[in-house]
C-alpha cells in the first residue's frame, strides 16, 4: 500500500526536510515515529525540500508499507510517535502511479516580514525584520510581471540541480496587515531559494533599490545579480501542495 501523508511542522528545531548524516531534520524524525508505529524500517519521500529553518502547513511524505492502517485513524496513531513540532495532518491510500514530486499541480509559499521600528521577539522564528519603510503599492505592481512562464534562472542560487529553471507563477501578491507584510506565491515548481530570492527583490522594490518594470528586464537577463537578496529561511513557509490522483 502506497500511504501519503499531510504533515506540518515548525522548522525552528531542524536542518530542513531531507535526511543529512549528524544532522536532525524533519525527514529523519518522521521516518523515526513511523518505524516505531510499524515495528519495521520505513523510508519516505517528500515532495519538496525545505532548508533550515523553513516551515510547512502542507508537506507531502509518501511511503510503501505492506499493510497499511486505515486512513482516517493514522494520524493520531503516527502523531503518538513525533514531537509537538511536527504534525500528521491527514492521510491517503494512494495508486502506484503517484509520485509525490511529479504528481504535483501547483505549491504555494507565503513569505512573511515584520517591518516596524522595532522586532516583535515573539515573531523571530516566523518572519524577517525590515526597519525601513516599504512602498507596498510598488511591490504589488512588481507583482505582474513575475506571472506566467518565464525562465528564472535570475532567481535560482548556486547549487541548484535542476534540468530546466522554466518555472510558472500563477498568482503572486503583496498585503499588508498591521505591522506584518505578507507575500504569497502560487506556482508549478520552484529552483533552490526562488521564493526568497523573489521576496528579497520584492523588498528592493518596496526600498526603491530596484523599480517595478525592471522586473521584466531582470528576469530576461537571467542574471542572479541583478535580482534581490536571498533572505533568511524563518520568514518562509510552504502552505500547500495540490496533487493529482489523490485519494484513490
Amino acid at each position: 500500500m502506497n500511504v501519503l501523508l499531510i504533515v506540518a511542522y515548525d522548522g525552528t528545531n531542524y536542518h530542513g526536510w531531507q535526511r543529512q548524516s549528524g544532522q536532525m531534520t524533519v525527514q529523519q524524525r518522521l521516518e523515526e515515529a513511523l518505524s516505531e508505529l510499524y515495528k519495521k524500517s520505513i523510508v519516505v519521500r517528500g515532495s519538496s525540500r525545505t532548508d533550515t529553518g523553513v516551515h510547512c502547513k502542507g508537506q507531502g511524505a509518501l511511503y510503501t508499507v505492506e499493510q497499511a492502517i486505515p486512513a482516517e485513524r493514522l494520524p493520531y496513531a503516527v502523531n503518538a510517535f513525533l514531537p509537538d513540532d511536527i504534525v500528521v495532518n491527514a492521510a491517503y491510500i494512494v495508486g502506484d502511479d503517484f509520485h509525490p514530486q511529479y504528481s504535483v499541480i501547483d505549491k504555494t509559499y507565503e513569505y512573511k516580514i515584520q517591518n516596524a521600528d522595532f522586532r516583535d521577539p515573539m515573531l523571530n522564528n516566523y518572519t524577517d525584520f525590515i526597519h525601513c519603510e516599504l512602498n507596498i503599492e510598488n511591490m504589488q505592481k512588481a507583482c505582474e510581471y513575475f506571472i506566467g512562464e518565464h525562465d528564472f534562472k535570475a532567481f535560482c542560487a548556486s547549487g541548484s540541480d535542476a534540468k530546466t529553471t522554466i518555472r510558472t507563477i500563477y498568482e503572486l501578491s503583496v498585503k499588508k496587515e498591521g505591522s506584518i507584510i505578507s507575500i504569497r506565491v502560487r506556482g508549478n515548481g520552484f529552483l533552490y531559494n526562488m521564493v526568497r530570492i523573489i521576496a528579497g527583490t520584492l523588498v528592493y522594490v518596496g526600498l526603491g533599490k530596484i523599480a517595478p518594470y525592471e522586473i521584466k528586464d531582470i528576469i530576461e537577463s537571467r542574471d542572479r545579480a541583478r535580482a534581490g537578496k536571498t533572505l533568511v529561511p524563518n520568514g518562509l513557509t510552504l502552505l500547500e501542495v495540490n496533487y493529482e490522483k489523490i485519494g484513490r
